[in-house]
């Protein structure tokens, strides 16, 4: 499971800029292409979190969608896997425009 290494890697990030403080909450973007499972992600969470100054913060996970723009029709559409195709004319040249995000878009700290 990947996920609990990619946990870890969340919260030593948020632990280095919370600069010693407490931390209350985290929001974490996770895109749809990047094989990244949220539910994992949120599993692992309290237990990497335990003894830390993430102990007890709230994960927030906001679930980004894979979308691309086609290079052959031009048309915006859902990719539903990296090297998707277009849902409108089929083609696999697709420029990927969202969905492959993993990062952590903000975290509060106590004062």
């Amino acid at each position: 499971m990947h996920e609990m290494s990619i946990t870890s890697g969340i919260i030593d990030l948020c632990l280095e800029h919370a600069a010693g403080r407490r931390i209350l909450s985290i929001d974490v973007e996770i895109g749809a292409l990047t094989s990244v499972m949220p539910e994992a992600v949120e599993f692992c969470f309290e237990a990497c979190c335990r003894d830390t100054l993430l102990e007890g913060a709230t994960l927030n996970i906001f679930r980004i969608p894979g979308m691309g723009q086609c290079k052959e029709c031009g048309a915006i559409t859902t990719i539903m896997e990296l090297y998707g195709e277009c849902q409108e004319c089929r083609s696999s040249q697709m420029i990927i425009t969202s969905g492959e995000e993993l990062r952590v878009r903000e975290i509060e700290v106590e004062d």
